[in-house]
C-alpha cells in the first residue's frame, strides 16, 4: 500500500524545567536548545512549577519555559527528544551524583493539538521507536485548549494556554503563507 500522504507540518515546542534560583541555567539550556532547534521564535514567561515531587533531583524549586522554534518541520519526535536527554545529561557534568539538573520536553503543535515526547511509557502513550513515546497532552477545539483525563495538572489547568495559543497563530500564519506560495 502507497502512503500517499505529505508529513504535516507542525510546529516544534520544547518545555524546561531548570531550578528557580539559577538563571544562569535556563540561560545555559537555552542556548543548547538554540543549537539543537535552530532558533528561537517565542519564549514564554517564567511559571512556578509546583505539581509533583517527581523533579525533585533537579531541584526543590522548579521553574518551567516554553520555547518554540521559527521553521515548519515534519515532525521528529524521537530525534528531538534523544537530543533534549542529552542535553539534560551534560547539564550535569561537574556536578557528582546528580544525573541532570534540567528536564527539556520537545514537542509540536499543529493546528489541533500539543503533542510531547517522554521517555517514559504510560496507557496514553504511543511508542514510537528508540525508547520514545508520544502522547497527545492538549487538543485544540473552538472553546479552546482541552486536556485529557491523563494530561498533566499544569497543562490541564491552563496556566500555559495564552502561549500555546500565540505558538498555534504562528503556525496558522506559516502554514497559510506556504500555501500561497505553492499556489
Amino acid at each position: 500500500m502507497k502512503d500517499n500522504a505529505a508529513a504535516p507540518l507542525v510546529k516544534l515546542i520544547c518545555g524546561l524545567l531548570y531550578p528557580s534560583g539559577e538563571p544562569e541555567l535556563m540561560e545555559w539550556a537555552r542556548a543548547g536548545l538554540t543549537g539543537i532547534y535552530g532558533p528561537i521564535e517565542r519564549e514564554s514567561a517564567s511559571f512556578d512549577f509546583c505539581y509533583t515531587d517527581y523533579y525533585r533531583d533537579i531541584s526543590r524549586e522548579l521553574s518551567r519555559r516554553f520555547f518554540s522554534f521559527e521553521s515548519l518541520t515534519v515532525p521528529k519526535l524521537v530525534r528531538w527528544k534523544k537530543a533534549a536527554v542529552a542535553l539534560e545529561l551534560s547539564s550535569a557534568e561537574g556536578y557528582s551524583g546528580v544525573s541532570r539538573r534540567i528536564n527539556a520536553d520537545p514537542g509540536y503543535i499543529d493546528g489541533a493539538r500539543l503533542v510531547l515526547a517522554s521517555t517514559k511509557d504510560n496507557a496514553h502513550r504511543i511508542y514510537i521507536g528508540e525508547g520514545i513515546f508520544a502522547e497527545v497532552t492538549l487538543c485544540r477545539r473552538k472553546s479552546g485548549w482541552e486536556s485529557f483525563p491523563y494530561t498533566f495538572p499544569d497543562f490541564a489547568g491552563g496556566i500555559y494556554d495564552a502561549f500555546l495559543e500565540t505558538v498555534r497563530q504562528d503556525w496558522l500564519k506559516q502554514i497559510r503563507e506556504q500555501r500561497r506560495r505553492s499556489i
